[in-house]
């Protein structure tokens, strides 16, 4: 991973995605803007297997003061996809088609550090689906889902 393109969006024509995931966590290219907005980082990676850490603060709460479900689902939707786009080679892309996402516990300002695995289930061709588990501190389950992603071969 050489003379590295300056955005991740060039890096993905020259980079598998594994090789661009490792870069971004790495630091040698920028994570995606949503990380910034929603308090969470890339901190594994290996085939087929992602792991963000998020951190809740007040700013991701809905009207009853807890966290907002549509982070977790974030957090579900990334780590999918993210897994997904490990198993591919350079050049070829992905997006979600669905992704369904179960909540166990409440999530809450003061949960802290949230663990969130992506792992894939299945590397189709044409469709991938993975699984991702989001826990606490303790290990206690705290929402949990499936995502089922398109692979997106070059236009000619």
């Amino acid at each position: 991973m050489t003379d590295l393109p300056r955005t991740t969006a060039e890096a993905m024509t020259s980079l598998s995605g594994l090789e661009l995931m490792q870069a971004v966590m790495a630091g040698k290219l920028p994570p995606a803007s949503i990380s910034h907005t929603l308090h969470f980082d890339l901190v594994e990676v290996s085939e087929g297997l992602v792991v963000f850490e998020g951190r809740t603060a007040a700013d991701i709460l809905n009207p009853q003061g807890t966290v907002h479900g549509g982070w977790a689902l974030t957090l579900i939707d990334s780590a999918t996809g993210c897994a997904a786009h490990t198993t591919l080679p350079a050049g070829v892309g992905y997006t979600t088609v669905s992704t369904q996402a179960n909540f166990n516990r409440p999530i809450r300002s003061d949960t802290g550090l949230v663990r969130c695995e992506g792992r894939v289930i299945n590397a189709g061709r044409q469709i991938i689906t993975a699984e991702s588990t989001i826990k606490d501190q303790d290990g206690r389950l705290l929402a949990h889902g499936t995502s089922t992603l398109m692979v997106l071969q070059p236009r000619s």
